[in-house]
């Protein structure tokens, strides 16, 4: 089942490449920029979010998609990696499959040359998992020199 942090990420990472929530037959579209601010989501995005689910309609759906939001919503669908581009796509879980990747629509992706599109990431948080990786092998090689200088002695 996705949920809707997973929904969110989705359409955070669509809207860097610059898909757009449309909103039923209506003129009304959602294109939050900047999508990212720092180690979190931009406030234009955080309102977004919170606008597509306040609506009373669930007629709401990615550019180049056929479900939608309400629909993404439920125990029917999941957000896993497309096979294509690796970006985060809705697979239906029960019944018949979805149709394509909107990545279908874009003539220039994937583009390997490009930053992918991203979550926010705490830089803080990233050093401190990477020094307590760097902590972890050190002190790991240390234990295995000294079982190799023991067991060869």
């Amino acid at each position: 089942m996705a949920n809707k942090q997973e929904v969110k990420k989705y359409l955070a990472h669509w809207f860097q490449l610059g898909k757009k929530v449309i909103v039923g037959h209506s003129d009304q579209r959602f294109s939050p920029n900047p999508v990212l601010k720092g180690d979190r989501y931009s406030p234009e995005f955080e309102e977004c979010w919170q606008q597509i689910l306040s609506l009373e309609t669930s007629d709401c759906y990615l550019e180049g998609t056929h479900e939608t939001i309400a629909e993404l919503l439920t125990p029917t669908w999941e957000v896993l990696p497309c096979g294509r581009c690796a970006m985060p796509v809705p697979i239906k879980t029960m019944g018949m499959p979805s149709i394509l990747c909107p990545c279908y629509y874009l003539t220039t992706w994937p583009n390997n040359e490009l930053p992918q599109p991203r979550c926010p990431v705490n830089s803080q948080e990233q050093l401190t998992e990477i020094r307590d990786a760097c902590g972890e092998r050190s002190h790991s090689v240390s234990k295995i020199s000294d079982h190799l200088v023991n067991n060869l002695s």
